[in-house]
C-alpha cells in the first residue's frame, strides 16, 4: 500500500469558487480523511517592514507568497509529518505570532489563486484543477468577502481589483490554467465536473490500497 497522501491542487481567480469546490468534493468523500491547506496562508511574514509600507503590498502577484516554505510542509506532510500552518494578519498585514498544528491525512487540498503557477508546487500534485468563472461573477464575490470579512470599502476593493487583482489574474492566474488536468467551469455550481472529478480521485484512492 502507498502511504503517500493524494495531493490535489485546486486553483483560480478571486472568488471564482475555489473553496466551493473543494467543500463539494469533501462531502464526496465523508469516511476518508481530508486536509484543506489554503495558499493564502503562506503569505510571506512582513514584520520586518514598516506598517505604512506593508500597506502596498501586492497579494495577487507571485513574490507575496512563501511558497519554499508551503513546499516544505507538503514534503513533511507528504511524509506523514505534523506541521505547523502558519496564520496570516489581514488587520497587520502580515504573519500572526500564532500557528495551526495540521495533521496528515490522506487527501490534501492545496487552494489558493497561484498554485499552478509554480512548477515545485504542480510537480507534487496528484490533480491539478482550474477553477473557470466569469470575471463578473468574481468581483462580485471578492467585493463582498472583502466588505463583510475584511472591513473594506467599496471604493478601495474596486480600486484594488482594477488596479492590482486583474491586471495580476491576466499575467499570472489565467496564464497558468494551461497546466490544469480538469478545468471546472462556474465552479461549485457545476456538479457534474465535481463529480467526474470526485470518481477520479476516488480512482487514484483504490490504487493507493493496492
Amino acid at each position: 500500500m502507498n502511504d503517500k497522501p493524494i495531493i490535489i491542487g485546486v486553483a483560480g481567480g478571486t472568488g471564482s469558487g475555489k473553496t466551493t469546490v473543494t467543500r463539494s468534493i469533501c462531502d464526496q468523500f465523508e469516511n476518508t480523511s481530508i486536509l484543506m491547506l489554503e495558499q493564502d496562508s503562506y503569505y510571506k511574514d512582513q514584520s520586518h517592514i514598516p506598517f505604512e509600507e506593508r500597506l502596498n503590498t501586492n497579494y495577487d502577484h507571485p513574490l507575496a507568497f512563501d511558497n519554499d516554505l508551503l513546499i516544505d510542509h507538503l514534503d513533511r506532510l507528504s511524509r506523514r509529518e505534523t506541521v505547523q500552518k502558519p496564520v496570516y494578519n489581514y488587520e497587520l498585514h502580515t504573519r500572526s505570532d500564532e500557528s495551526i498544528t495540521v495533521e496528515p491525512q490522506e487527501v490534501i487540498i492545496l487552494e489558493g489563486i497561484l498554485i499552478l503557477e509554480d512548477e515545485q508546487l504542480r510537480n507534487m500534485m496528484d490533480i491539478k484543477v482550474f477553477v473557470d468563472t466569469d470575471a463578473d461573477i468574481r468581483i462580485i464575490r471578492r467585493m463582498m468577502r472583502d466588505i463583510k470579512e475584511r472591513g473594506r470599502t467599496l471604493e478601495s476593493v474596486m480600486d484594488q481589483y482594477m488596479n492590482v487583482v486583474r491586471p495580476m489574474h491576466l499575467q499570472f492566474v489565467e496564464p497558468a490554467k494551461r497546466y490544469a488536468d480538469i478545468i471546472i467551469p462556474e465552479g461549485g455550481e457545476n456538479h457534474v465536473a465535481i463529480d467526474l472529478l470526485s470518481t477520479k480521485i476516488k480512482s487514484i484512492i483504490d490504487k493507493k490500497q493496492i
